[in-house]
């Protein structure tokens, strides 16, 4: 399939797209791999014939990283209602990924490039066991999490930043810089400690090296002065440690009101 040829094309869709990503190698496509973006085109040129062009996804995750709230898009001349095309997407999807929601968009539409946030959420369990029913989507440590610091030491992050001390090693984007409009954590539960953040966009890994910081701050390894030398002194690889994928989830995509309106998506 080619990127971005739209001749003759009349409609232009997106698509709210939920996936648990613990048998997925990531988001984007790749040849000799089972992905996200794979199993959407490979459902759509089932249902519409061939696909012109890429699907493109709002953001990408890792492998083991799940999303609710996924932004996809396909352009096709070919007609049918929304529900219509939701329902033939999914019965062409495995169990582990799901279309929720599809909506026409205007041609010129890109889920990458018009997003203004994008917001995550990772959750660590904190109980003196794991829990068996939700092994797939949180992160379990053994020791009680001071919650109260880690929110504290959060806070440092917002703002606009060079994140180049939690970047991926191998990371070739390059600006580091970017704009976290809000981070905190907060107890949900007696035992499940939540991390949510919402920003512009993010570097390689950028998340869970952050969540691996605050987790050593929760268990007094670390401390809140820590924190702040790695974002006041941007250094590459500063930060090495990283959380595990499957604790984080793509929550929503963020879009200017004009669009969020065209889209009518309940993204939660």
């Amino acid at each position: 399939m080619r990127v971005g040829n739209r001749r003759g094309l009349e409609m232009r869709f997106a698509l709210v797209v939920e996936y648990d990503g613990t048998d997925f190698s990531g988001s984007q496509y790749q040849a000799n791999a089972r992905t996200v973006q794979g199993e959407l085109e490979q459902a759509a040129n089932t249902v519409f014939g061939v696909v012109d062009g890429r699907m493109r996804l709002a953001s990408r995750t890792d492998a083991g990283v799940h999303a609710i709230g996924q932004i996809a898009t396909f352009d096709t001349n070919v007609r049918k209602p929304a529900s219509e095309i939701r329902n033939a997407l999914n019965g062409n999807l495995a169990s582990d990924v799901r279309v929720h929601e599809v909506r026409e968009m205007p041609d010129d539409f890109d889920p990458r490039r018009d997003a203004i946030a994008r917001e995550y959420r990772y959750v660590i369990n904190d109980a003196a066991t794991a829990s068996p029913v939700n092994r797939r989507t949180e992160h379990h440590v053994r020791q009680n999490l001071d919650d109260s610091a880690m929110d504290k030491a959060a806070k440092l992050f917002e703002g606009i930043h060079d994140f180049a001390s939690f970047a991926a090693a191998t990371t070739d984007e390059s600006s580091t810089i970017r704009h976290v409009e809000s981070a905190r954590v907060y107890r949900r539960s007696d035992n499940r400690v939540i991390f949510d953040i919402r920003a512009n966009a993010y570097v390689r890994q950028q998340i869970r090296r952050i969540v691996a910081a605050l987790i050593f701050v929760g268990n007094g390894s670390s401390s809140i002065e820590k924190i702040q030398s790695l974002v006041e002194v941007p250094a590459r690889n500063s930060a090495t440690q990283n959380a595990p994928p499957h604790g984080l989830t793509l929550l929503r995509v963020v879009y200017p009101t004009s669009l969020d309106q065209r889209f009518g998506m309940p993204i939660k």
